[in-house]
């Protein structure tokens, strides 16, 4: 009916990409709402979300995708869905829609100028990153990320032309942390990481998404 309260243990946080887990204590049995493909997800493509804006209690929004792999800077692994889906303050965690009803992201931010409330601007993590670091969770009580060892800087124009690239990309490596994988593979500070497991990287803050979502252990 909306207004049980139950008690829940707390699994596991991320606090790099601001996601956590509960559990709730009850016998009951819950239908949980099922992860869609959030790849699949295309600008203009309708979308609903549900939160608790302001403590009103449940409230649905609608709108379209406006934007994909949007970085807002608000942690290292930022890559947004954005929506123009009203989202204000208590939507945060709860589930964007598609139209079958698969929750292809988890309502996280939103874009207000002073404290005007929602301007049509409104941040989603995508469902496909979020659901691998809620399995770590469940599994581990933490997610465990691929890690290289290196403190990057952006590739600016003048350091593209000095190097002889077409423009500027990829991560400029500033240094390496020792025994770090990539002291052991022989990564040296000034070096340009371009690519990484077969991936461009196109922006300095691509490398540390490509980074943490490979595979622990995995050679590249």
């Amino acid at each position: 009916n909306g207004s049980t309260e139950y008690k829940a243990k707390v699994l596991g946080t991320d606090p790099y990409m601001d996601l956590a887990v509960l559990e709730i204590e009850s016998d009951e049995k819950f239908t949980p709402v099922s992860f869609g493909n959030s790849d699949d997800a295309r600008i203009g493509d309708w979308v609903i979300a549900i939160g608790n804006p302001f403590g009103f209690g449940g409230t649905v929004t609608s709108g379209i995708i406006s934007s994909r792999n949007r970085d807002i800077g608000l942690t290292r692994y930022d890559d947004f869905i954005q929506t123009d889906a009203s989202i204000n303050q208590g939507n945060s965690g709860g589930p964007l829609f598609n139209l079958d009803g698969k929750v292809i992201g988890i309502n996280t931010a939103i874009i207000a100028p002073g404290s005007s409330g929602s301007i049509g601007i409104g941040f989603a993590i995508p469902a496909n990153p979020a659901s691998k670091v809620i399995d770590q969770l469940i599994k581990f009580g933490e997610t465990k990320r691929g890690w290289l060892g290196v403190r990057i800087q952006e590739v600016t124009k003048e350091i593209a032309e000095v190097e002889n690239l077409k423009k500027p990309s990829g991560a400029l490596v500033a240094s390496v942390g020792e025994k770090s994988p990539a002291d052991k593979a022989g990564i040296k500070a000034g070096d340009i990481i371009i690519e990484f497991d077969g991936k461009k990287i196109d922006t300095m803050r691509k490398l540390p998404k490509v980074v943490a979502s490979t595979e622990v252990g995995k050679s590249v």
